[in-house]
C-alpha cells in the first residue's frame, strides 16, 4: 500500500549521489519545500551538490509558494535515509552498485519508504537480487529527465511493485510541476530514452561510416525538430561519450545488437580521452561548445558543465563609504542575476575556491597607505567568515592562487613588495621574495618593486609573479623562482630570480595552464599594448640579462577597461576576464570569440570559478 500524504508531511526526501543528475533531482524536491538529504561517499561531491542547490535553487519552480526545504549532506548512508517517506537512486550506472545500494535501503531505509532508482539503462527488476518479497513491493523506477528545464519524469515497475504506488508518487511529482508518466511495462530505456536511444544509435552509425560530420547532422536536425535549440551529437557530447557508450553497451546486451558502428566507434574517440563536454579535451565538438553566454538559446543538457563564477566587486561605486563596500558575488556563464555572499570587505582583490575544504579565499588591500591587508576565509555560503591573515602580517594583498594538491595559498603584496605563501589554515606564513622594505621611506617610493600577480606552476618547480611598475608606465616586468627555496638563501637574497620580461605596460594579474605549459596574464596599461590579455608558452622564455630583447608573445585581447582578473576554465577550455570598468569576459583560450558576460555599475578585481 502507498503512503498516506499526512504520514510523509515531515519526513524528508532522500537522493543517493550527488553528481549531475542527482543535485538537480534534490534541489527539484527541495525547491517544492521538502528536506531533502543528499548521501554521497565523495566529500568534494558533496560540497558541490550543496553549493550548486545554494546556486541555483532559486531558477526551480516552486509552486508551494512556500518557503525551500533545508538540503543536508551526508557521507553515512544509515543518516542520510533516516525517517525519509523516500529514497531516489542516483548511484552511478554499475549494475553490483545498484543491488548492493537496494540491499542496504533494505536494512537501513524506513519500511514503508518508496525506494526509487534513477536508472536511464537498466530496469529496476534487475537490483532485487539481495531484497526479499516485501521490499519488491516499494521499489521502482523513476527517471528524471534533466531538470528544471527538461521536467519529465518515467516511472516503470519493477514487475512487483505495489500499483497503489504510482498513483500516489505521481501526484507528488505532479505538485512540484514535474511532469510524470508510466510505462505499461517493463522496457529497457523506459519510453523517451527507448526513442533516443534509436536515435543515438543511428547517428552513430551515420557518422561511422561517413555519410555526415556532426555540424551536419546536428544543423539538419535542429531546422527539422528541435527549434533551433540542440542536435543529437551536441547532446550526447554533453551527456558524456563514455556515458553514452556505456548505455548502448547495455542495448546490445539486452536486444543482441551489433556495436560494430556505435559503441566501437565511440571507443576512438574515448582513447583519446575525448569524452565530451567534461573533459577539457571535447568530443564530437571542441571542448566549452555545450557551454553558453549570456543571450544564447539554451537546451537542457547544455551548461551541464559550465563553472559557477565568482568575483569580488571592490565597492568603489559606494557613494557611504567606497573603502569598505568590497563584496564576493557569484555569478554564472549565462549572465545570471548575481548573488552577493559576503560584503562589507576592505577594498578585496584576488581569491580562489577550494572544494577540499569547501571554502573561499580572498584578499583585502585595505587601507593603501596603512599596513592593514588581510586574508580572509569563508564557507561556500558566505558563513563563517575568518580571518587567517591577520593585519600587519601583510600590508596590501593583491593576487591570490590556491595550490590544490599542496593546500598551500600564494600570495602578493603590492606595497609591501613581496611574494607570499602559508597553509591553507593561515599557519606557516613565509615570505618568498623581498623586493624591499616598507618600512623604509626611499623603498617605499619605488613603485617598481610593487608585486601584484602570482602563479605557480607545479611541473616546473616554479613560481611566477608580476611587478607592474607605475601606473600606465611601460615598465612593468614579469619574474620566476623556484617553489622551494636555496639552501641557506632567503627572500631578499636568493639567487634563483630570473627577469623573463620588461619594460611591460603594466601586468597585472596571471594564471598558467600546466597542461599546455602557457602563461598568461592581464596588462592595465595603455592600449595598444596593454588593457589586454596575453599569453607565451614557457618553452619560449629565459632569463632576460641587460639589454636583451623580450620574448614574442601574443596578445589575445584587447579593449578591456582597466583589465585585472584572469582565471582559465580548463573543463570548457575557456578564459575568463574582469576589469574595473565592471565587465566580466569569457573567451576561447586563443582569445577568440570574447564575449561579455557581465555589465554592471561594479569594480570587478579578481574571479575564480569552480565546477559544481
Amino acid at each position: 500500500m502507498a503512503p498516506s500524504v499526512s504520514s510523509i508531511k515531515s519526513r524528508p526526501v532522500a537522493v543517493l549521489g550527488a553528481g549531475v543528475l542527482g543535485r538537480r533531482i534534490a534541489c527539484t524536491w527541495a525547491a517544492g519545500g521538502w528536506d531533502v538529504r543528499i548521501h554521497d561517499p565523495n566529500d568534494k561531491q558533496r560540497t558541490a551538490a550543496l553549493h550548486y542547490i545554494q546556486n541555483n535553487i532559486s531558477t526551480y519552480i516552486n509552486v508551494t509558494g512556500a518557503m525551500s526545504g533545508n538540503v543536508q549532506a551526508f557521507e553515512d548512508l544509515t543518516e542520510a535515509v533516516k525517517d525519509t517517506w523516500t529514497v531516489i537512486e542516483a548511484v552511478p550506472e554499475e549494475l553490483s552498485l545498484k543491488v548492493d545500494t537496494f540491499a542496504e535501503l533494505e536494512k537501513a531505509a524506513p519500511k514503508d519508504a518508496i525506494l526509487a532508482s534513477n536508472s536511464s539503462s537498466y530496469k529496476s527488476s534487475e537490483m532485487l537480487e539481495k531484497v526479499g518479497t516485501e521490499t519488491r513491493k516499494r521499489i521502482m523506477n523513476t527517471h528524471y529527465m534533466m531538470p528544471p528545464e527538461n521536467r519529465i519524469v518515467e516511472l516503470m515497475t519493477d514487475g512487483e511493485t505495489n500499483e497503489d504506488i504510482f498513483y500516489f508518487y505521481m501526484e507528488r511529482l505532479k505538485e512540484l510541476q514535474l511532469h510524470p508518466i508510466v510505462a505499461k511495462r517493463e522496457s529497457t530505456g523506459f519510453v523517451l530514452n527507448r526513442i533516443w536511444a534509436a536515435i543515438k544509435r543511428e547517428c552513430l552509425t551515420v557518422l561511422a561510416e561517413g555519410v555526415s560530420s556532426p555540424e551536419e547532422l546536428d544543423k539538419v536536425w535542429i531546422e527539422m525538430f528541435s527549434g533551433g535549440n540542440m542536435g543529437p551529437c551536441a547532446m550526447m557530447d554533453a551527456v558524456g561519450l563514455d556515458t553514452v557508450k556505456f548505455i548502448e553497451e547495455h542495448y546490445i546486451r539486452d536486444r543482441e545488437l551489433s556495436g560494430e558502428k556505435t559503441v566501437d566507434f565511440l571507443k576512438n574517440y574515448i582513447k583519446q580521452g575525448k569524452l565530451g563536454g567534461k573533459s577539457g579535451k571535447g568530443g564530437f565538438y571542441p571542448a566549452g561548445y555545450t557551454t553558453k553566454t549570456r543571450g544564447e538559446n539554451t537546451h537542457s543538457h547544455e551548461n551541464l558543465h559550465a563553472p559557477s563564477l565568482y568575483m569580488l566587486d571592490l565597492g568603489l561605486n559606494s557613494l557611504s563609504d567606497p573603502l569598505h563596500s568590497g563584496r564576493i558575488v557569484i555569478g554564472s556563464p549565462d549572465g545570471r542575476k548575481l548573488r552577493t555572499i559576503v560584503s562589507g570587505q576592505a577594498l578585496p582583490d584576488g581569491l580562489d575556491i577550494s572544494l577540499k575544504t569547501g571554502r573561499i579565499y580572498w584578499t583585502n588591500m585595505g587601507i593603501p597607505e596603512s599596513n592593514d591587508g588581510t586574508v580572509q576565509s569563508c564557507r561556500l555560503d558566505g558563513s563563517d567568515i575568518k580571518t587567517i591573515i591577520q593585519p600587519g602580517s601583510v600590508h596590501t594583498p593583491k593576487q591570490l592562487i590556491i595550490d590544490q594538491e599542496g593546500d598551500r595559498l600564494y600570495f602578493c603584496d603590492r606595497e609591501g613588495m613581496r611574494v607570499m605563501r602559508c597553509k591553507i589554515d593561515g599557519s606557516e606564513h613565509e615570505t618568498l621574495i623581498k623586493r624591499g622594505d616598507w618600512r623604509d621611506e626611499k623603498d617605499a617610493a619605488n613603485q617598481m618593486n610593487w608585486c601584484v600577480g602570482v602563479s605557480i606552476n607545479k611541473k616546473e618547480g616554479k613560481f611566477y609573479w608580476t611587478q607592474k611598475g607605475l601606473s600606465k608606465g611601460g615598465k612593468g616586468r614579469i619574474f620566476r623562482a623556484n617553489i622551494e627555496m636555496p639552501e641557506g638563501q632567503n627572500a631578499e637574497d636568493r639567487t634563483d630570480i630570473e627577469l623573463l620580461f620588461s619594460g611591460l605596460p603594466e601586468p597585472i594579474d596571471m594564471e598558467i595552464d600546466e597542461d599546455n605549459q602557457q602563461l598568461f596574464w592581464t596588462d592595465r596599461g595603455d592600449p595598444p599594448m596593454g588593457n589586454s590579455l596575453n599569453s607565451v608558452k614557457l618553452s619560449e622564455l629565459k632569463s632576460l640579462k641587460e639589454g636583451e630583447k623580450n620574448p614574442q608573445y601574443d596578445i589575445l585581447a584587447r579593449q578591456l577597461h582597466e583589465a585585472i582578473g584572469l582565471k582559465l576554465d580548463q573543463v570548457n577550455r575557456h578564459i575568463y576576464l574582469t576589469d574595473l570598468g565592471g565587465s566580466v569576459y569569457r573567451c576561447a583560450m586563443d582569445g577568440k570569440d570574447k564575449k561579455r558576460v557581465y555589465e554592471e555599475e561594479f569594480s570587478f578585481s579578481g574571479i575564480t570559478l569552480a565546477h559544481v
